[in-house]
């Protein structure tokens, strides 16, 4: 059995160990409700915060005196909102603190029930839930002062002062109602699809049997097989069509047997060499791509 503490007995004012709060200068805010057991006498957020702050054991609280003793305080104060907002509280703090006490009553020893160890884990939790509840009341009180604050500060309901006043733009309104109207009827208006204007672009065209001709004319500077890299046949195109059109003017005059092709390896080089053969590149070409 658990030896019982002796009485400890709070003056309204004054504390014999304030948690943290209090000691820092803080004012701890009590509510109305009293505690009046065999060994604690205050507040019951006091007792709340020796629980928490481990300075009294939760077995040495009988939870049944104080249960009876928070029905004969509510019973006294009426059935407003404020009194069952705090009804509420103390039940979710009641069956805090006797779950935790449940868990307490569990022996400190060695223990192989998983039943007692998941007990035992509870500890720590209901601990939580205490510093939780006393988190949230913390908070409640800052949101309050907050509110006091706010309502001691009022807006500015006066306008400028005649020295600033002239500083403000004259409103001009340059519409008339028949200007809003056409306004308000064209934003309902549906528009129409817009087109992509496609005059802007300008297609290169391009000549393979003009193309044909311009490499034989270089093929034949050079002499007949006399090789020339296929980059120094289109050195002088402006635009990539016209390196096409030189590629395929190359395959119609390979057709043609008049030229011949080099290349030592996959992707490299291409060099080309004239035949010989004389052919006319219009002829050679134009069958499929006049």
């Amino acid at each position: 059995m658990t030896q019982a503490a002796p009485p400890i007995s709070v003056p309204p004012r004054q504390a014999t160990e304030l948690p943290a709060a209090a000691t820092t200068g803080e004012q701890l805010e009590i509510p109305g409700f009293r505690v009046q057991l065999r060994n604690f006498e205050g507040p019951f957020d006091l007792l709340l915060e020796l629980i928490s702050a481990r300075k009294m054991d939760i077995t040495d609280i009988a939870l049944a005196e104080v249960t009876d003793e928070f029905i004969a305080y509510t019973r006294s104060l009426g059935g407003g909102a404020a009194e069952l907002e705090e009804t509420t509280e103390f039940l979710v703090v009641a069956a805090t603190l006797l779950d935790l006490k449940a868990a307490r009553l569990v022996p400190r020893g060695e223990v192989d029930d998983e039943d007692d160890l998941a007990l035992l884990e509870t500890r720590d939790l209901l601990f939580a839930r205490l510093l939780q509840y006393k988190a949230y009341k913390q908070v409640a009180e800052l949101f309050a002062q907050w509110h006091r604050d706010a309502r001691q500060s009022y807006p500015r309901a006066v306008g400028p002062e005649e020295s600033f006043a002239h500083l403000l733009p004259p409103v001009v309104l340059n519409h008339t109602p028949d200007s809003f109207a056409q306004l308000a009827a064209s934003v309902f208006r549906p528009r129409p699809p817009e087109e992509v204007g496609t005059a802007h672009l300008h297609q290169v065209a391009v000549s393979v049997p003009e193309q044909a001709g311009r490499i034989l004319d270089t093929l034949r500077l050079v002499g007949a097989h006399e090789w020339l890299s296929f980059t120094r046949l289109t050195h002088d195109c402006s635009v990539s069509m016209e390196i096409i059109g030189r590629f395929l003017a190359l395959l119609e005059l390979y057709k043609a047997r008049a030229i011949d092709t080099s290349q030592e390896e996959a992707l490299g080089e291409l060099k080309i060499s004239w035949t010989g053969i004389d052919v006319d590149p219009a002829v050679v070409a134009a069958s499929n791509w006049d």
